[in-house]
């Protein structure tokens, strides 16, 4: 007689993307007919990049594993604390251009961020809440909550990443997911635990961190990854206009130390200017060209490449050609190069590096805060909230560049001590100089005087940053 048996495999697997995990499982039934009891076949997991060390890639976890073992969560913690000194020494200790600093000469929590994934069977969430300092330094630069009666700002503010999804056993996978999640514009983590730099150049600081819609991530085979997006907006909790944001990102790793994504974009983002449309392609090579990991010496050596273009097109700019009806130029070209050489098994490091960003029309430009703010009052969106505030109008010109050097200490894969110097110029006045960006006492409330004082913006600053990140 014959006999059928059927075996269930159940198999849990862990996709790793350049800034956000997608953890799902695999279930599948295999049926064998046979005269005699037959064992299961064993059934290979599918793993995108399989086997391969990412823990050198800039902007990606830099722990091969998890401490904890929890069935169906796997938690997760961060604490980023910092200490930086301008030496343009601004009065009120505001940083100006920065989402990873915000106050000079102090300890400031940058941020904090607990959650974790959970997953069961095949469904799956992930949430991290955010505290501290970062945030209000990113979600101030979104301006979407003015549309309508309800702030989005402040109801989302406290979560950096919240979704829901599905994961569906084709390929090496396709996961479904619906909620807030990080952008990859930019190569640079919104957790510094998994970046090389600390202060990101302008490529990185001057492109989103976060993106509320749907994000679908496809791994057709090991080495491949399509993601579409269908999303609110360029870095909005809501969305300016009617119509959504629409991108994708493509992540090809060949082998273990070559990287290759791009990131493209387009939508709408312009409050109220429905004919004004965005596009932007974010492109990023990364090579580790050295690999000894057990040396005492240099142990690793790695490379990453980023160039950035993107315009504006419609209702009163042009992109990248200014024309007398259609008017001035709006667009954004940028690049950088950063290099780490790591030490001692890859506990010690060095990394260097810099970029170049030009911007006119300034839409991308992080605005100086304080009395230099363009933003809306909360209190009556008609108004800005600076008495002076930094232009952001068609075809006004912007172009920077920065430089760093770095050393870090990592004497395990949980702790991670920097030391950082940035030399950052603009064009025009847009660093906080000695005078500060608020009051003449330094105090935001402070009468402000109706002459006679400005915010002291400054071409150029120069820095030392230091970092202690934690991760578990």
């Amino acid at each position: 007689m014959k006999k059928t048996i059927t075996a269930v495999l159940v198999l849990t697997t862990a996709f790793f993307s350049p800034k956000a995990n997608a953890q799902a499982t695999v279930e599948g039934t295999v049926e064998l007919s046979t005269q005699e009891k037959a064992p299961a076949k064993e059934v290979k997991e599918k793993i995108p990049w399989d086997g391969y060390d990412q823990t050198w890639v800039n902007g990606n976890d830099r722990r091969d594993s998890s401490v904890f073992h929890i069935p169906f969560f796997t938690p997760s913690i961060l604490i980023d604390c910092n200490a930086t000194h301008s030496f343009n020494s601004p009065i009120d200790h505001t940083v100006v251009g920065s989402t990873a600093l915000a106050r000079n000469d102090e300890m400031v929590i940058s941020a904090i961020n607990i959650g974790g994934d959970f997953n069961y069977g095949n469904a799956r969430g992930r949430i991290m809440t955010q505290f501290g300092a970062r945030s209000q330094v990113v979600p101030r630069n979104d301006l979407s909550p003015y549309r309508g009666q309800y702030d989005l700002a402040d109801a989302y503010r406290y979560l950096d990443e919240a979704y829901a999804g599905y994961h569906f056993n084709v390929w090496y996978g396709i996961n479904v997911d619906a909620g807030l999640f990080m952008s990859y514009i930019g190569l640079n983590s919104y957790y510094q635990q998994e970046n090389w730099e600390y202060q990101a150049s302008f490529t990185s600081d001057n492109t989103p961190w976060f993106f509320n819609g749907i994000r679908i991530q496809i791994f057709p085979t090991k080495n491949l990854k399509i993601e579409p997006w269908i999303i609110n907006g360029w870095q909005s909790y809501g969305s300016f206009n009617s119509l959504p944001g629409l991108g994708t990102n493509i992540t090809y790793i060949p082998k273990e130390n070559i990287k290759m994504l791009t990131n493209d974009y387009y939508g709408t983002d312009a409050a109220g200017l429905l004919g004004r449309h965005r596009f932007h392609s974010d492109n990023s090579f990364l090579w580790r060209y050295y690999n000894h990991p057990k040396s005492k010496g240099i142990s690793r050596m790695a490379l990453s490449i980023t160039g950035d273009i993107g315009y504006e097109k419609g209702d009163g700019v042009n992109g990248f050609t200014s024309d007398a009806v259609k008017g001035p130029a709006q667009y954004f070209e940028s690049w950088m190069v950063y290099d780490k050489i790591w030490f001692h098994k890859n506990k010690m490091g060095v990394y260097f590096g810099g970029g170049w960003m030009t911007n006119p029309g300034r839409y991308l430009v992080l605005a100086p805060t304080g009395d230099a703010s363009p933003f809306p009052n909360p209190y009556n969106p008609t108004q800005t909230v600076g008495t002076h505030p930094f232009t952001e109008n068609p075809g006004d010109k912007f172009t920077g560049w920065d430089c760093s050097i770095g050393f870090s200490w990592t004497p395990n894969q949980s702790i991670e001590f920097k030391a950082e110097y940035v030399h950052r110029e603009a064009d025009v006045p847009y660093f906080a100089g000695p005078g500060g960006v608020t009051s003449p006492s330094g105090y935001t409330y402070t009468p402000i005087p109706t002459s006679g004082w400005a915010p002291d913006l400054v071409k150029s600053e120069n820095r030392v940053i230091f970092a202690a990140l934690f991760r578990l």
